[in-house]
């Protein structure tokens, strides 16, 4: 069996049992699992390499790209700032940004970029992944853009857009992008290791991921107009990921790095009233909010039936991750996962360098969460 690292509870060896058995099937290279309860991390555990050769192993502080595991760090930001009253999620975006007024997005509200529901899932006119790294041009084509549907009417998943557009309304109201913000207001004040905005120093600890294998070509004949639309400009690949450009870059719906750790640590401040380590990130009704249902039914990009809240996906019949009634989530492209459960006060993170076929996560995090569960006796 593989060789597992770190710490892990009793009642948890399960959980080091699963990554133990995916490493050894190959269908993880490295990875890394953390869970807290109540705040404290009962698990804490890595194993594997960090290559596809197997020539080094994955270490303590090795950190990856997440993809959109990254999204939840900035809804994080933009919970926070709502709390203190900041910002206001029902307020149209163009109160902070009134460039976005054009076109007729002057009813778009804050909540329905947080909810995927703006109908600006994607670019309309054709960008390129160096135009990403150009934070003016890509925020400044989203505001000048018309909705792609009635906002708020439905879900569209906004792969690489989200970022931007709650990014640009972070960075309008406080005067910072969304990687200084996070650095300052939550993961120095915490010691906690992800970044979005990735300092060259570091580039050494990182894990490059491994591609994906290509989409089937039954999957791309099913995908709708829209779901084209915004998976292909830019056609992102995961190398990509591997560049000093993007690593630099603030992307931040998919470039954040870190380890399960890190995003296990960051979010349990939703899963404890808004506290952590003795220090109070957000009230216990702003973490709350996060549970919001923006919207339920079938998304336009994803191609099934999504619930989501206030910038996190919702357990729902669909994607049955928690028991919870107070649970929320997010998964990465390739299979990163994070799972906040206010009822358990629990937060479960999977983060990992090699990437399966999934757009939010596949089986394997989903495997270790329900052996999450199983220790908690649920």
């Amino acid at each position: 069996m593989a060789e597992i690292q770190g710490t892990c509870d009793d009642r948890f060896k399960g959980v080091s049992d699963v990554l133990a058995a995916n490493i050894d099937r190959g269908v993880d290279v490295g990875a890394s699992v953390a869970v807290t309860v109540g705040g404290e991390l009962v698990v804490d555990i890595w194993g594997g390499h960090v290559d596809e050769a197997r020539s080094r192993p994955w270490e303590r502080d090795t950190i990856t790209n997440v993809w959109s595991t990254t999204k939840t760090m900035t809804a994080l930001c933009a919970v926070i700032l709502a709390d203190a009253g900041e910002l206001d999620v029902d307020r149209p975006v163009a109160q902070y940004w009134p460039e976005f007024a054009a076109n007729g997005k002057s009813r778009v509200l804050v909540r329905h970029l947080l909810g995927h529901t703006s109908g600006l899932s994607g670019w309309t006119e054709p960008i390129t992944v160096d135009d990403l790294y150009d934070w003016e041009k890509a925020t400044s084509l989203l505001a000048a853009q018309e909705p792609w549907w009635e906002p708020g009417t439905a879900s569209g998943y906004h792969a690489v857009t989200q970022g931007f557009l709650v990014g640009e309304v972070l960075r309008r109201v406080t005067g910072q992008t969304v990687g200084t913000f996070l650095r300052e207001q939550v993961t120095e004040p915490i010691g906690a290791d992800f970044h979005i905005g990735l300092d060259p120093g570091q580039f050494g600890r990182v894990a490059n991921v491994i591609p994906p294998p290509p989409f089937s070509e039954a999957l791309i004949a099913e995908a709708s107009e829209i779901a084209i639309r915004t998976l292909t400009n830019p056609m992102l690949a995961a190398e990509s990921s591997w560049t000093e450009p993007w690593r630099r870059a603030e992307i931040p719906a998919a470039n954040g790095h870190g380890n399960a750790r890190s995003v296990a640590t960051i979010q349990a401040a939703l899963a404890n009233g808004g506290e952590l380590g003795g220090k109070c990130l957000l009230s216990a009704a702003g973490a709350e909010r996060v549970l919001e249902e923006q919207s339920y039914g079938q998304d336009h990009v994803l191609g099934m039936p999504i619930r989501f809240g206030l910038g996190f996906g919702l357990p729902s019949p669909e994607i049955p991750i928690s028991p919870s009634g107070r649970a929320c989530f997010w998964g990465g492209w390739g299979g990163s996962v994070i799972l906040i459960d206010m009822d358990a006060n629990m937060t479960f993170a999977y983060m990992m360098n090699k990437m399966g076929d999934g757009l939010v996560g596949d089986d394997r995090g989903f495997s270790l969460a329900i052996a999450v569960y199983e220790a908690l006796g649920q």
